[in-house]
């Protein structure tokens, strides 16, 4: 059950790499609901300015970039900080503010659920650890 140093064998599977892929279906997830947001706020009220949608579809751009570098370090900030763009949207465009709120609270639950897995394998705790 245990490695040479008394440290727990490495999973079978990597489970990194299995939520790796859920955060990439997250990222397109979000920026489709983006996208169909910025078609029903730009019916809506006054409408949506040319700045207002450029910079939603820069993000949207950014949200789905973001899916083909997930593996490298700084791409959970960088997530992160296109979340706080979203919310910063608030102001001119509520709909994308709260889809922000909404998504931000998403990708907290998801790094928290990462911190687990790794918690639980370096324990040694996870099923395919098992023998």
């Amino acid at each position: 059950m245990t490695g040479d140093a008394g440290t727990p064998p490495p999973p079978a599977n990597d489970p990194m790499k299995g939520f790796r892929g859920v955060m990439a279906g997250a990222l397109i997830m979000q920026a489709i609901v983006l996208g169909l947001a910025l078609l029903v706020v730009a019916d809506l009220g006054a409408g949506v300015t040319s700045w207002q949608g450029w910079s939603l579809m820069g993000v949207i751009a950014a949200l789905l970039a973001s899916c083909g570098v997930l593996r490298h370090r700084g791409t959970v900030p960088v997530v992160l900080l296109l979340q706080g763009a979203l919310i910063a949207f608030f102001g001119a465009l509520p709909a994308v503010g709260v889809v922000g709120v909404v998504f931000l609270g998403v990708w907290i639950y998801m790094l928290w659920l990462r911190r687990e897995v790794a918690r639980r394998m370096a324990e040694g705790r996870l099923p395919g650890q098992q023998a």
